[in-house]
């Protein structure tokens, strides 16, 4: 075996390198759903399919970043940051699946705040007594997804007033009234010009408070830009074509498992598309590096409240059956506040234990069994 191969071998078994060994799933994916098989497994393999893609994606993202310098290499990292999440989102939307996609926003929310953030906390705790972080960034982050969710759950509590109350977690799909549809649409245009200002905010007025992001070191050879463009290029294709198979068995292999869609949303489907993105935060905080840990995590979670969820509001205006109201039920409207107040409080102080990282999973852990059972 060549020294090049060896290389190569050695760096599919790093911390790094593992999602690439799931590449096989993306053709038994492709062909099990070409030969019409069984739901679940094509279920199962294009969610283990999505997860290399978005490790591909992810990769040639952070190279592209590291070589435009630090505002166009914040802007790429925030934009394909939770491509894999939206890209999937779309596809369920084109199938009608609202109940679905709005479950993987709170999905993505919870699992970043509590099962990202408290992994990273009880993995990076568990040989140091404590470890700290930039109260002040992650208090900004976290103050940010804050009110980004306060302006999520409106248009819910509008609903539950004035309207037909809030969906059942067992729906797919409910027709609203149009005045709650405008709502959302109003409500999803003010979410994205916070979004804008908050790139403004991070990536030129207040740039030094975020800047914790470029202490990692590069790990391997650096790619060029044609390199990182084509592999970002191949990972959006295949992104796409997982997300396809992936959204075109959800209906069938939830009632076969016996699972509901609503569980699946929300565990599921929001956790393999940010995967290897998870796994990264887990790794640096393993290396006492929590500023970086807490701002994938954080941020991430706001970059879905303030961006992502407006974003497919507005898309499901041209894709689907009909708009997609931002009417969360009562499971999500529960999780996500308790989430978002408990990453607060956390982040406020500036510091953390494994024991805190174990809260986190424990809070998580019983969102998921409420999940189950709902």
């Amino acid at each position: 075996m060549s020294i090049a191969r060896k290389s190569l071998a050695r760096s599919l078994f790093t911390a790094q390198g593992w999602p690439y060994l799931l590449v096989p799933f993306i053709p038994i994916a492709i062909v099990l759903e070409l030969v019409h098989a069984d739901p679940v497994p094509v279920f199962i393999t294009s969610a283990l399919g999505v997860i290399p893609t978005a490790a591909l994606m992810g990769r040639a993202t952070e190279e592209l970043a590291a070589r435009s310098g630090p505002g166009i290499g914040g802007l790429l990292n925030v934009t394909f940051g939770n491509a894999p999440e939206l890209i999937i989102a779309l596809f369920a939307l084109g199938a009608g699946l609202h109940e679905v996609v709005k479950a993987s926003i709170i999905g993505s929310i919870l699992g970043n705040t509590l099962l990202v953030m408290g992994a990273a906390m009880f993995v990076g705790g568990v040989r140091r007594d404590r470890q700290f972080f930039d109260r002040t960034a992650a208090g900004v982050q976290s103050a940010m997804l804050l009110l980004a969710v306060a302006a999520l759950i409106m248009p819910a509590i509008f609903e539950l007033v004035e309207g037909q109350g809030l969906p059942n977690p067992g729906a797919e799909r409910v027709n609203y009234d149009p005045t709650v549809e405008h709502l959302s649409l109003a409500v999803a245009l003010v979410l994205i010009a916070t979004y804008v200002a908050g790139l403004v905010f991070s990536l030129r007025t207040h740039r030094a408070l975020f800047n914790p992001a470029s202490e990692d070191e590069h790990e391997g050879e650096p790619w060029s830009v044609r390199k990182a463009v084509g592999a970002l290029a191949i990972a959006g294709v295949a992104v796409g074509v997982m997300s396809e198979v992936l959204v075109g068995s959800i209906s069938e292999a939830s009632q076969s498992i016996g699972l509901s869609e609503f569980f699946v949303g929300v565990i599921v489907v929001a956790t393999v598309g940010n995967a290897a993105e998870h796994w990264v935060a887990v790794l640096v905080a393993s290396k006492n590096k929590m500023d970086l840990a807490v701002n994938i995590a954080i941020g991430s979670s706001a970059q879905i409240a303030l961006f992502v969820a407006p974003f497919l509001v507005l898309a499901s205006f041209l894709l689907g059956p009909n708009p997609m109201p931002l009417v969360f039920n009562g499971f999500e409207l529960g999780a996500v506040l308790l989430a978002v107040m408990i990453a607060n409080h956390v982040t406020n102080e500036g510091e953390s234990t494994w024991f805190e990282g174990l809260q986190l999973l424990a809070v998580y852990a019983v969102f998921g069994l409420a999940f189950y059972y709902a």
